[in-house]
C-alpha cells in the first residue's frame, strides 16, 4: 500500500478510481452497507489465489481500504484524516475516518486484517457493529 504520499483529502479520489477499475467486472460497489459483503467476497478471493501478499495484492487492498473507508464517510458519518504520528504507530497507516464521535478507525488496516486474518474480519459485520455511527446516517 502507499505510504508517506496517502493523504485524507485524496481518499475518495482513491475510492472512486478503485471503483472504476472495477466497474466492468459488474461487481455492485455502490457505496452501500450492502456492498462490504461483496469486499469481504472479493478478499476471500484474494486469499485464495495468493498466499502471501505482493505488491499487485497491495495496490488492491488499498484501493478496497479506500473504498471501504469511503462506506463508512457516506454511510456512517465518518470524516477522512490524516493520523497523526502516535495513531500511525498503532493502526501503521497514514490516513484513517474519524466517526462523529470522535473515534478514529482505521479502514486501511480493517482490510489487511481481513485479508490477513480471515471471515472473522468481516468488513460487512464491523460496519453493523461499529460504534460512534452518525444516528441519521446509521441504518442506511
Amino acid at each position: 500500500m502507499p505510504e508517506g504520499d496517502v493523504q485524507a483529502a485524496d481518499m475518495r479520489r482513491h475510492a472512486a478510481a478503485f471503483v472504476a477499475r472495477v466497474a466492468s467486472s459488474r461487481l455492485p460497489l455502490d457505496y452501500s452497507v450492502a456492498s462490504l459483503r461483496v469486499v469481504d467476497f472479493l478478499i476471500d478471493g484474494l486469499r485464495k489465489g495468493s498466499p502471501g501478499r505482493g505488491r499487485a495484492s497491495d495496490a488492491v487492498l488499498f484501493g478496497l481500504g479506500a473504498y471501504v473507508g469511503e462506506v463508512l464517510a457516506r454511510r456512517a458519518g465518518a470524516e477522512w484524516v490524516d493520523l497523526d504520528a502516535t495513531q500511525r504507530a498503532y493502526f501503521a497507516q497514514h490516513v484513517g475516518v474519524r466517526m462523529p464521535d470522535g473515534r478514529v478507525w482505521s479502514p486501511l488496516g480493517k482490510v489487511v486484517n481481513r485479508y490477513e486474518v480471515g471471515p472473522e474480519e468481516s468488513l460487512q459485520t464491523f460496519y453493523l457493529t461499529l460504534p460512534g455511527r452518525s444516528r441519521a446516517c446509521a441504518a442506511l
